[in-house]
């Protein structure tokens, strides 16, 4: 049986997902002498889980899953939770993940010259237990001139990044989904980090 776990936890541990940060066109060395960028999110959309169900798919299986196993107080419970990280908790996650390269302050409504503009695509939640399955992100991302919105001067592409390494509520998915959307500023942060050495 222990030679069962240790192969189970061998497996977990070596598998690596793909997982990556792209400039798809652009780069990032206009942001020299630049102190701080504005960060708008565009929501749209996204899809959620391996089975890209849209996000109303998603909370009708989550409120049937709750409502049967806690009852209607906990969804309603969980569903503020998550309305709450929807409108500004992931955003600010995003934003400290962002801010964690130190060159460049990056803030919400601001007055700067660019504006960095992230539009998640697709979310994983994860899940909690024995074994944590951490939460992923996948997004495009812009900066553009903030005067201008037309001129877009880079864009990236966040794939499944997971959210590993943050201060989160692992224990839940909103909590995991705020460690993705962290781990997703700090990868961007990095690129930026390297272009302005």
């Amino acid at each position: 049986m222990k030679k069962i776990f240790l192969l189970l936890f061998v497996a977990i541990a070596t598998t690596t997902f793909a997982q990556n940060l792209t400039v798809t066109s652009g780069n990032l060395s206009f942001l020299k002498g630049q102190t701080e960028v504005n960060v708008e999110r565009n929501y749209g959309s996204p899809l959620f889980q391996a089975d890209n169900f849209s996000e109303t798919e998603y909370l009708e299986r989550r409120h049937k899953e709750t409502v049967a196993k806690k009852g209607e107080a906990a969804w309603k419970t969980w569903i503020d939770t998550w309305e709450q990280h929807v409108e500004t908790i992931w955003t600010e996650k995003f934003i400290e993940g962002l801010n964690k390269s130190k060159k460049i302050k990056f803030s919400q409504n601001i007055e700067a010259k660019y504006t960095l503009i992230i539009h998640p695509t697709w979310m994983y939640a994860g899940w909690s237990g024995f074994v944590t399955q951490p939460g992923k992100l996948s997004a495009d991302i812009t900066i553009v001139e903030t005067a201008n919105p037309s001129n877009v001067l880079v864009t990236m592409k966040g794939d499944k990044i997971e959210g590993v390494g943050s201060k989160v509520d692992y224990g839940m998915e909103y909590g995991r989904l705020s460690a993705a959307y962290e781990k997703t500023g700090k990868e961007i942060g990095k690129e930026i980090k390297k272009a302005l050495k």
